[in-house]
């Protein structure tokens, strides 16, 4: 073992202690010599070879290759130091998890969502459905302590973690990485102080999430007292490393992200991401530097494969296995014979390992923020003598994680004092208490006119420990404004049943156009009326699982219309000013609300439905009364870059028919503008009653990369539908039509379309649309 230990290069060793100690093996009595004590008498007879595995991302399945290779070739891996995603794919190896079984796992999931906390948006609650279908600018901000603040990193790694851990069930959190099947290390940095730091023993999928906290992209994770993030910063490829584990021979894969060409840097964001990867390329070129002439380098040919882009796993695979082949020859010197290799495989089995019937001897939950600990309890499926079942839990920690409240929600068992502890930790978010959402649309038809709306919401959440919270949401137009607040306290000690009082005031102004039946998308509206309308109420807010919700209550409101000029009307003595009456209404009402939103995206939705439904009922007299409904309904389906989407909606006044014009001037419902009539002005066509739907394709043009835009898609549109003042009139008569055709994608501020329209009479209309359109 000295001789191993002052580096004595292998061929000079291997040979000679093979012919020495084989005949000695064979005279032994075979109780003295168990295949353990065999195969650590073949593993001293080699030299220790330690696999080292670079961060980089995507890029990183490269090293799932050259597992596969060097598991083909028979080559033993002694101990693993790794760095970002090098940790994953060595971590995950280092656990026992053999290189076959890594490649099934890793191609069956969907590491783009894993590694960027997407959830199926079915499964999150309601309230923030809601707040994702209003708000489309995905900007997480908040206020507290005086001062506006965003969240440390785009990503906080929850999946991420829960992934490390449902994969790794067996492994205690508090152990020695030196006692996995293989030794492994992983490396982070101290964002404090910029020093290297070295992850050696706890939990093993913590050190693998600390190695990869990429600054800005992966929120820092704090371990032992110190916040840690990317392990690439310090040493992306610790070679080194791995000669401290032991190591006589080295096999580092070096997968960083190349350097782009300076002219395609066209924003602050891509030269300050340029300046990361020269330093990290210096540093792994100084490691590069300590290799010896016995060690192998592999660098896998990845292209244009980038660090983001998981959904090319398969390539990067096979990128790494290739590499690995192109150094064949060296790599065979450091072969197994057959049954050396069998010896090898059967020691990696060892290690620390949980019994399957490892029972919870005590719950520690430790609520870092204004959620309590009692909360937090309550959501947990799992009791002190109950199975530790990771998986299980883990599905708890998601339920926890998706309903807006933590920033982190973790679960680990640790050993202490022979009991086995589960430890649960839920992190309030830090950019809070106070959370606020944004949102805008901008319409324009090239014509001179042209709209816009600016969304403003507020998000205040566990005012007291029962879980009250105040929701606010203001609207600022050049047609609109609103603001609407409430508070919502749970009641019941449930998730998601609560009662809400509100106060509510909405001011918008409604073009009226003259019912001619020859209007287009230039006819000039022969007035406006101003309508404001005010609410106080109160509602009972019920979950439907996570399907959506219903709500019920009631409100007292005030309506008023006033004309904002007078209209001419033709008379004997010509064109006649007339200014049209005040309108006025004051009612209680009993309100009901049904939303079901099982819509995959907000903005442009590939599957699942919507269904949102509104009655309002007047009781308090029939003088100057009315009564409405409206429902709306959208259907998603796709298949391959193909999508369809159904949408429908209907509308109208009901329960005093002789109030029906009187009770809101008309002025109720609205057809025309963008994706509701797309040839016709917004809100042209305004009425008591409405029917409308369309039917929408959606073609993904993920090949075509527009400046600033995501996710771009061609679409085109048929539309039909109309208004109604009366009744009697109500779905009779020719429905007005509209066919478009539009590019859109998702951009910074919300979904972006510019497209054409055409309607029958020669009707047409240009536009640009930024914002929601259902």
């Amino acid at each position: 073992m000295h001789l191993l230990n002052r580096r004595i290069p292998p061929s000079w060793l291997v040979s000679p202690l093979r012919n020495y100690l084989l005949p000695v093996l064979l005279v032994l009595p075979s109780s003295h010599v168990s295949a353990a004590a065999a195969a650590d008498t073949a593993a001293s007879a080699r030299p220790r070879i330690g696999l080292v595995l670079s961060g980089g991302g995507a890029r990183g399945y490269a090293h799932l290759g050259v597992l596969k290779a060097l598991e083909q070739m028979h080559v033993p891996v002694d101990v693993v130091a790794a760095t970002s995603m090098g940790a994953v794919v060595g971590g995950l190896y280092a656990s026992g998890l053999s290189a076959d079984e890594l490649d099934r796992r890793l191609i069956e999931t969907d590491l783009s969502d894993i590694a960027f906390d997407r959830n199926q948006r079915a499964e999150l609650p309601q309230s923030q459905r809601e707040d994702d279908f209003q708000y489309p600018i995905g900007l997480s901000a908040g206020y507290g302590d005086g001062k506006l603040k965003l969240p440390a990193g785009l990503v906080q790694g929850n999946k991420l973690l829960a992934l490390m851990q449902n994969w790794t069930p067996q492994l205690p959190a508090n152990i020695s990485f030196d006692a996995l099947p293989i030794p492994f290390r992983a490396v982070a940095t101290d964002l404090g102080t910029g020093a290297e730091v070295v992850l050696k023993q706890g939990s093993l999928p913590r050190a693998i999430r600390a190695s990869m906290a990429v600054p800005g992209l992966f929120a820092p994770l704090k371990l032992d007292g110190r916040i840690l993030v990317d392990g690439g910063l310090v040493r992306n490829l610790p070679v080194t490393l791995a000669r401290e584990m032991g190591a006589d021979v080295i096999i580092a894969v070096n997968i960083a992200t190349e350097l782009n060409d300076p002219a395609t840097l066209d924003s602050p964001a891509a030269v300050a991401q340029q300046m990361v990867t020269i330093l990290v390329r210096q540093n792994v070129k100084q490691q590069i530097g300590l290799l010896k002439p016995d060690d192998v380098l592999i660098e896998p040919d990845l292209g244009d494969l980038s660090f983001s882009d998981f959904s090319r796993g398969k390539d990067g695979v096979k990128a790494g296995y290739d590499a690995a082949q192109r150094q064949r020859e060296k790599l065979a010197a450091l072969a197994l014979p057959p049954q050396q290799w069998q010896s090898y495989l059967a020691a990696r089995h060892n290690g620390p390992l949980l019994a399957q019937d490892t029972r919870i001897d005590a719950i520690e939950i430790k609520s870092r923020g204004r959620v309590p600990a009692s909360m937090v309890r309550r959501s947990l499926d799992v009791q002190e003598g109950d199975r530790y079942d990771p998986l299980a839990l883990n599905q708890d920690m998601a339920r926890l994680s998706t309903n807006g409240d933590f920033k982190r929600v973790t679960q680990e068992l640790v050993n202490r004092d022979g009991r086995n502890v589960l430890q649960i930790e839920a992190e309030d978010k830090s950019w809070g208490p106070h959370f606020l959402l944004y949102g805008l649309g901008v319409s324009n038809n090239f014509d001179g006119r042209g709209d816009f709306n600016l969304q403003i919401g507020h998000r205040l959440p566990w005012i007291t420990q029962s879980g009250l919270e105040w929701r606010s949401d203001a609207v600022l137009g050049g047609k609109r404004a609103s603001l609407h607040t409430e508070l919502r306290q749970p009641i019941w000690n449930t998730l998601g049943l609560y009662v809400a009082p509100y106060a509510e005031y909405g001011r918008r102004h409604v073009d009226v156009y003259s019912d001619d039946g020859d209007t287009n998308a230039n006819t000039v509206p022969v007035t406006a009326f101003r309508v404001d309308t005010t609410k106080v109420g109160v509602d009972l807010g019920i979950p439907i699982g996570r399907l959506g919700e219903f709500r019920a209550g009631v409100n007292y409101q005030w309506q008023v219309a006033s004309p904002s000029y007078s209209a001419l009307f033709v008379s004997d003595d010509g064109l006649t000013p007339v200014l049209l009456p005040v309108q006025r209404t004051k009612q209680p009402v009993a309100r009901a609300q049904l939303t079901i939103d099982q819509l995959d995206d907000p903005l442009f939705p590939r599957k699942g439905y919507y269904l949102s439904a509104i009655s309002n009922k007047a009781f308090g007299g029939v003088d100057n009364s009315y009564s409405d409904a409206q429902a709306k309904a959208l259907w998603a389906v796709s298949r391959g870059r193909h999508t369809l989407n159904l949408g429908l909606e209907a509308a109208g006044t009901y329960g005093n028919q002789a109030n029906e014009v009187n009770g809101n001037g008309g002025l109720g419902f609205s057809l025309g503008g963008f994706q509701h009539l797309s040839a016709y002005a917004p809100d042209q066509f305004t009425g008591n009653y409405l029917l409308y739907g369309r039917l929408t394709y959606l073609n993904d043009m993920r090949e075509l990369s527009l400046p600033g835009l995501r996710n771009t898609v061609l679409g085109s549109s048929l539309e039909v539908g109309d208004v109604w003042q009366t009744r009697d009139a109500f779905g009779k008569g020719g429905y007005k039509k509209s066919a478009s055709v539009f590019l859109g994608g998702n951009s910074l501020l919300g979904p972006l379309y510019f497209g054409l329209a055409i309607a029958p009479r020669g009707v047409w209309n240009l536009y640009l649309q930024m914002g929601r359109v259902f």
